[in-house]
């Protein structure tokens, strides 16, 4: 059986950007809530300062062992789909730590092949929130 894909990845950019913000805010996660500010803009926050429940789910880790949660109903439109966090120019409206950089996160996607959906079914439902 082949293993299932990372449901995130963060690209190079991504990861040099959230290595410097875990030097000055220390260990980091990240929740995509499809809500407010940035829509569906992934936010960086300390971690533990967002309060993640029973409705987040853990699409994974980024650079090293940062976690990467989304809503509930925000994980049932991208449960298809790989996403990858991506950094770019420009400020977002956003409460997210790379705010004061001059840059934004932002989620890139590409959608599952059936091979893929396989052996992510196969493997269950990702971990939830407490």
């Amino acid at each position: 059986m082949t293993p299932p894909p990372p449901r995130i990845l963060a690209t190079s950019a991504a990861q040099a950007l959230i290595a410097r913000l875990t030097a000055s805010h220390g260990p980091l996660m990240f929740h995509q809530s499809g809500g407010c500010c940035d829509g569906s803009a992934p936010m960086c926050f300390p971690r533990g300062e967002f309060k993640v429940g029973g409705q987040d789910v853990l699409l994974g880790h980024v650079a090293g062992n940062v976690p990467v949660w989304i809503g509930a109903a925000q994980f049932e439109y991208w449960r298809h789909t790989q996403v990858t966090i991506d950094v770019v120019p420009g400020r977002g409206a956003g409460m997210s730590l790379e705010s004061p950089e001059g840059v934004r996160f932002i989620v890139r996607s590409r959608i599952f092949d059936d091979a893929e959906n396989a052996a992510l079914e196969a493997a269950g439902e990702p971990p939830r929130g407490a």
